[in-house]
């Protein structure tokens, strides 16, 4: 709607400073055209603002002037209450903020809004981790925030999963991502050659300084985690096997075999699907594919075709066996071990 639209070109201005035609254009999804006239019709409405030509032109609010109106509609300020998250605000030490941010929102909505605001609180929780996600401990996650906040280098004995597996390392906070109920600090070593990024819980000591840095001008948290997911998943999965899924091997499968088996798979005469899937590891696969049992075929690789056939063999000839006693594969290779 036009009203909404003008009133938030009036709050990104109020927030932002100056903004070309063209970078409210890409913001509100218009045309260049439709901005010119939304200004149009703000300079009609009273409102005090100016624009200038040239390459560092734009439009501006005159100096100390601020609107009251939020301008929230239902969909916002439902939104907004949904993005109240206590879990993770209270690891940051802001729990009391964001309960009294909530109170003053509510507080100021009209009556309609605040009801449709209640109801999406009673409807709606997010609870992030895992079903068998374990609560960790993160007692330094306050810290790390506030030298975050601060812009202060932090000195952290640090456990990695390479050895040595305890170090100590000079970082630079840029941002904390929680992913998965996890948390990670993505920071940079001074002089090094860009931000990493850490896990929280395995800061084994820290120490805040009252060195000062400052995030580079072209460092954007939220595009540093996706290109790191990106690399992850290249890292992660680095093998490639083709299978043979029944329907109910095809709904059991999980993760990036998953959606490689969904998106690029092909349905056959039989109603199974032969797809070629990412794997983390010969291991990895084994047991994965054993854990679907005969709801898949391995097809190639030969070598983990022929480790799941050895596998299912030994199993067979333990069932096949009375309980309690090695089949008879085992029982050889037991009596011929030093």
């Amino acid at each position: 709607m036009k009203s909404s639209r003008l009133l938030s070109i009036l709050l990104l201005l109020q927030t932002r400073g100056r903004m070309t035609a063209a970078q409210l254009a890409a913001e509100l999804e218009v045309s260049v055209r439709t901005v010119y006239r939304d200004i149009e019709a703000l300079h009609t409405a009273g409102i005090p603002l100016y624009g200038d030509a040239g390459h560092r032109g734009g439009y501006e609010l005159l100096a100390g002037f601020r609107t009251r109106l939020t301008g929230l509609s239902a969909g916002e300020a439902e939104a907004l209450f949904l993005t109240a998250l206590p879990g993770p605000a209270a690891d940051l030490g802001l729990g009391p903020a964001v309960s009294g941010a909530r109170l003053k929102l509510r507080a100021a909505l009209p009556p309609q809004l605040r009801a449709q605001a209640d109801r999406m609180s009673r409807r709606f929780h997010l609870d992030a981790p895992g079903w068998y996600a374990e609560d960790e401990d993160v007692p330094f996650l306050p810290a790390v925030a506030d030298a975050v906040w601060r812009g202060r280098v932090l000195v952290v004995r640090y456990r990695r999963w390479a050895e040595p597996t305890d170090v100590e390392r000079r970082l630079e906070p840029y941002g904390l991502v929680l992913k998965a109920g996890r948390w990670y600090v993505v920071a940079a070593r001074p002089g090094g050659s860009g931000p990493r990024t850490y896990r929280v819980d395995q800061i084994l000591e820290l120490t805040v300084t009252d060195d000062e840095f400052d995030v580079p001008d072209d460092f954007g948290l939220a595009a540093y985690w996706q290109a790191h997911q990106r690399d992850f998943h290249a890292r992660l999965y680095r093998d490639e096997v083709l299978v043979r899924l029944s329907p109910r091997g095809l709904a059991r499968l999980t993760g990036a075999a998953a959606r490689a088996a969904a998106t690029t798979g092909t349905r056959e005469p039989d109603g199974w699907t032969r797809a070629r899937v990412p794997v983390e590891s010969p291991d990895h696969a084994h047991d994965q594919f054993l854990a679907l049992g005969a709801d898949v075929e391995v097809l190639a690789p030969t070598e983990l075709r022929t480790r799941l056939a050895a596998t299912a063999r030994l199993l067979a000839e333990r069932y096949a066996a009375a309980p309690g006693v090695p089949p008879p594969a085992l029982r050889k290779r037991q009596q011929s071990s030093p």
